[in-house]
């Protein structure tokens, strides 16, 4: 971004001294930086690919500049002090000039990351993609967010320019659904159950949007005795259906809703923990 700057000149005579004007100039830099993320959110383990534009308005090319990326690193208020919620996957980065994709990307390595030798035409522009896991420093729920922050300098940049992509973490619901059975073995007439243990680890909890609904077909069919939601009893017609005769069952839709996680910062290590959500459906009954 343009810097302005000031200047006053000095005369002494006879023992005098007067001072000029102040004249103020402007420093227009001729180079520009942007970045962006590419993914557009997180997830804890997700890789999140970054850009970064340089653009070149100037009549003379920049050699050897130096690009570092603080990864998001931030206080975190812990025992550990300044946590990296990002991990820079190493041979990820990808070089263009000119809109043409170069064969040699710069050399880069660290924490933070640091990418030497990039060079940058005469009334041109560069295009850096690199990509970095989000790592157990990453924030979590629906406030979290990665603050990243690039640095440009080198030989020709008066001061060093910066650019800043924010990233949120994803707080949509995520689902998942563990099923079981106890017990594993059963003679005929005897009672067994299904255990399906829904998790949620999303910052959000499911709502009639979500459509939710479970469906299984038990094979050897069941004659079912008892079906229950987080250990309340369940009606059939009501809140799901079941066809003895070819063993499908399926919950009424929206029957089953599941909370959202609970993120946990440790105090001494500043790493997150997830804690998701839980629905809990069992379904008893005899073959």
């Amino acid at each position: 971004m343009p810097t302005s700057f000031t200047n006053q000149a000095t005369l002494s005579y006879n023992n005098l001294v007067t001072n000029s004007n102040v004249v103020t100039g402007t420093l227009q830099d001729v180079l520009s930086v942007s970045k962006s993320a590419i993914s557009g959110d997180y997830r804890q383990g997700d890789t999140v690919t970054y850009a970064v534009s340089v653009i070149n308005s100037g009549s003379t090319a920049f050699s050897n500049l130096t690009l570092t990326d603080n990864l998001g690193a931030y206080a975190s208020g812990t025992t550990a002090g300044t946590v990296t919620p990002l991990t820079f996957i190493p041979g990820s980065v990808v070089l263009y000039v000119n809109g043409t994709r170069q064969a040699t990307a710069p050399a880069a390595s660290g924490s933070p990351l640091t990418i030497t030798g990039i060079n940058v035409p005469a009334g041109g522009n560069i295009l850096l993609l690199y990509s970095a896991n989000a790592n157990q420093f990453a924030p979590q729920g629906s406030t979290g967010n990665i603050v990243n922050t690039v640095t440009l300098s080198g030989t020709g940049i008066s001061t060093p320019i910066t650019a800043t992509a924010t990233t949120d973490a994803n707080a949509t619901a995520r689902l998942s659904v563990i099923k079981s059975l106890n017990p594993t073995t059963v003679v005929e007439n005897q009672p067994l159950t299904y255990t399906f243990t829904i998790q949620n680890t999303g910052a959000t909890a499911t709502t009639t949007a979500d459509n939710l609904i479970l469906t299984d077909v038990f094979d050897p069919a069941l004659n079912i005795t008892s079906v229950t939601l987080n250990g309340v009893a369940l009606t059939q017609g009501t809140d799901y259906n079941y066809n003895a005769m070819t063993g499908t069952f399926s919950t009424v839709a929206n029957r089953i809703t599941v909370p959202a996680a609970t993120y946990t910062q440790n105090a001494t290590t500043g790493a997150w923990t997830i804690t998701p959500g839980t629905a809990i459906l069992q379904v008893t009954g005899t073959l």
